[in-house]
């Protein structure tokens, strides 16, 4: 291994710890405790390094509108639902449907996070999901299974809808 795969290795693991036993609300706080570790990082770098890590933004228990970096694969197996149910719960203000598309209305800022839950879910009916800040377009297949897909993501609706 290069002494340039080492180092990034060293840094991501770093940073799965940092993520792991921290709350890490933006780039900035995580470059910042990167370098307290002794991490030369740009932005550049913990942008490129949360990509590969596929790291993502989810709701803060104390709400607010807050939220913090997390892993998807944490989440994995039996809790991948209901961290999608704790989401929508948290960020899902409403849910439509059109075509073959159903349309999520979330909080500012958390489409990304429903949006990760939803595909990392991998309901069979959803071909994919694109978001925006505020607003998520879910692909169903088939169009036939559009309204019962749309009646499960509103029975997950909390106290936002």
């Amino acid at each position: 291994m290069k002494k340039d795969e080492r180092m990034k290795a060293l840094r991501q693991e770093k940073i799965r710890e940092i993520v792991e036993n921290h709350i890490v609300e933006t780039q900035s706080d995580l470059a910042e405790r990167l370098r307290r570790e002794g991490f030369a990082v740009t932005q550049a770098t913990v942008s490129r390094d949360i990509k590969e890590l596929m790291l993502v933004k989810v709701p803060m228990p104390t709400g607010g509108g807050r939220s913090r970096y997390a892993f998807p694969a944490a989440e994995a197996g039996g809790r991948r639902e209901s961290r999608l149910e704790g989401l929508f719960a948290d960020a899902v203000t409403g849910v439509d449907a059109s075509g073959n598309l159903v349309v999520l209305r979330t909080l500012p800022g958390m489409a990304n996070a429903v949006a990760s839950a939803l595909d990392t879910a991998q309901w069979p009916e959803i071909l994919g999901t694109v978001a925006g800040d505020d607003t998520i377009f879910a692909a169903v297949k088939p169009e036939t299974a559009v309204d019962a897909v749309a009646r499960r993501m509103k029975g997950m609706l909390g106290r936002n809808a």
